[in-house]
């Protein structure tokens, strides 16, 4: 299974867009290009994608000029009850090692983006966060957010009772400069160039009954999760996928038909043909999406044109420029004159 084959709740873009806000960015800047509105992230019954949620993420990087460690930061404020019913079952579950298999059972109610295995080896549980195939800096962030969200919830279904072993991410070792690079995080010291993401700690620790078991209330909670399991699974068209996806990620990020096959689990000349019987191309859908996305940065009066060429890939202002006299018929400069004049 794979995130993007599951709606999710608002309350996790609810939390990025109130971090944004706290640091002087508003809902509109946040929300741009996701297609939600504030109103929706306090609205129970909202389901969002995966790429609506990736797009606010990829919003909240950019405005804060991509700090390392920010997902460390952020993931600290992920609380079991952000999650709903799943959150609720991990804490009612008769003992930690029961939370530990019920969570990895419905991991699509999450709004985790790393892909999260179990590993027991010597009496010690490892917790690993495979990197999900995005753009470095939303790569990073998402693992980092992944793990620290993960060591919360662990210590919040023990009521504190929990340290870690050891804490190991892949990444280098962050710049000097960043504040936001906890020393420790619940008694261990953060390991950077290790082989593996990875939560490591001692499975008694989870062996304890729980200070909040209630037999019935987990039992409730896990038919609930497998209700909502099936009411979340995605039915739509290869095609609103990947434009989903296409309106998520930068405009400067490489997309091509095979990394959008790898990413919907299919071959390209699978995902070609079902391009093609839904009467599109993974190049027109490209197009379409670089359209959109000029066509919103030029509204931007704080951008140059030079700006907006960066921001879309091209190598040069003049490249730029032709493409865009290709999709709309008129010069970027033409049309953000015409439309100052509106």
């Amino acid at each position: 299974m794979s995130y993007w084959d599951f709606t999710r709740s608002p309350a996790s873009v609810h939390l990025l867009v109130e971090y944004g806000r706290e640091h002087g960015l508003t809902s509109t800047q946040l929300l741009a290009r996701s297609g939600l509105s504030l109103m929706q992230l306090s609205d129970p019954n909202v389901e969002v994608t995966a790429a609506q949620e990736l797009c606010v993420t990829g919003n909240l990087l950019r405005l804060l000029k991509r700090p390392a460690g920010l997902g460390l930061e952020i993931g600290t404020r992920y609380h079991f009850s952000v999650y709903g019913v799943w959150g609720y079952g991990l804490i009612s579950s008769k003992s930690g090692l029961e939370a530990l298999a019920l969570a990895v059972r419905f991991l699509p109610l999450t709004f985790a983006f790393t892909i999260i295995t179990v590993h027991r080896e010597a009496g010690l549980i490892h917790l690993r966060f495979g990197a999900p195939d995005l753009e470095a800096h939303l790569q990073r962030f998402l693992v980092e957010r992944d793990m620290a969200a993960a060591a919360i919830l662990l210590s919040e279904i023990t009521s504190g009772k929990f340290a870690l072993e050891r804490i190991g991410f892949e990444a280098a070792t962050p710049s000097l400069h960043n504040h936001r690079m906890p020393a420790k995080v619940y008694g261990a010291s953060p390991d950077f160039g290790a082989n593996a993401n990875c939560l490591v700690f001692r499975e008694t620790s989870l062996q304890q009954a729980l200070p909040q078991a209630n037999p019935l209330t987990a039992a409730m909670c896990e038919q609930m999760c497998k209700q909502l399991m099936e009411r979340r699974r995605i039915r739509v068209g290869t095609s609103t996928m990947i434009r989903q996806y296409l309106n998520a990620i930068p405009g400067d990020t490489p997309a091509d038909l095979a990394t959008m096959a790898r990413m919907l689990n299919a071959s390209p000349r699978t995902l070609k043909r079902r391009l093609q019987e839904e009467g599109t191309t993974f190049s027109r859908l490209l197009a379409q999406s670089r359209v959109n996305l000029a066509q919103e940065l030029m509204r931007d009066k704080s951008l140059t044109l030079t700006d907006i060429a960066d921001q879309l890939g091209f190598s040069d202002l003049s490249s730029f420029s032709q493409a865009f006299k290709r999709w709309l018929g008129v010069s970027p400069r033409a049309f953000r004159n015409d439309a100052s004049a509106r």
